[in-house]
């Protein structure tokens, strides 16, 4: 079974992959993916150089990745651009890891952690049997991003303001896991999916 994973900016969703995949999901991670095709020597690392310039580099060749997050999440239009050189190479090797975990453990479950999975339209590029959104209130997302990157309220807010809105995935989620509780909570939610399923 494919079923994508999701959530907001802060909201615990790799904690969330993590406890999934302690009880046996295999877990096809954007996050992961995406940091490999940005290594020295790969294409999307030349086309993001050619796109915002030689800045973006550290002085060892690797992606600067902060240095670009400030160009990004200030500017719409840059955001697009490095959607367009990064999301097809993602895509694919996303779609490549999901192939192999249905060939080889055919009756598992095969959960793809998408942190953008909405904004970018990868719900409907990918057969999702489910779409899984771990949540939390907006109050808490604020709060657990200024705790976790060290952020201005403001800047909280940008960040917060260039997905979209926590409420609105909630509401087209298949499922919600509300981790704005205890671990224990979020533990007992991801059993009970997976014991609905029968993946247990």
């Amino acid at each position: 079974m494919n079923a994508g994973l999701t959530g907001g900016i802060a909201c615990g969703k790799s904690t969330v992959a993590r406890m999934f995949a302690q009880r046996g999901a295999h877990i096809v991670d954007a996050d992961v993916i995406a940091r490999e095709v940005v290594l020295p020597g790969r294409p999307a690392l030349t086309k993001i150089v050619e796109a915002f310039g030689e800045s973006v580099l550290r002085q060892d060749g690797t992606l600067h990745r902060k240095r670009l997050g400030e160009i990004v999440f200030a500017d719409t239009e840059a955001r697009k651009t490095l959607e367009s050189i990064l999301h097809p190479p993602i895509r694919a090797e996303m779609r490549r890891q999901m192939e192999h975990w249905n060939e080889t453990d055919n009756g598992s479950l095969v959960l793809a952690d998408i942190p953008l999975l909405y904004e970018s339209g990868l719900d409907k590029l990918f057969s999702f049997e489910e779409i899984i959104v771990v949540y939390v209130p907006r109050h808490v997302q604020i709060e657990r991003l200024r705790l976790r990157d060290g952020l201005s309220h403001d800047e909280a807010e940008r960040r917060l303001a260039s997905q979209m809105p926590i409420e609105d995935k909630k509401r087209l989620a298949d499922v919600v896991i509300d981790n704005s509780g205890t671990i224990e909570d979020t533990e007992r939610q991801v059993e009970q999916y997976l014991l609905r399923k029968g993946f247990t």
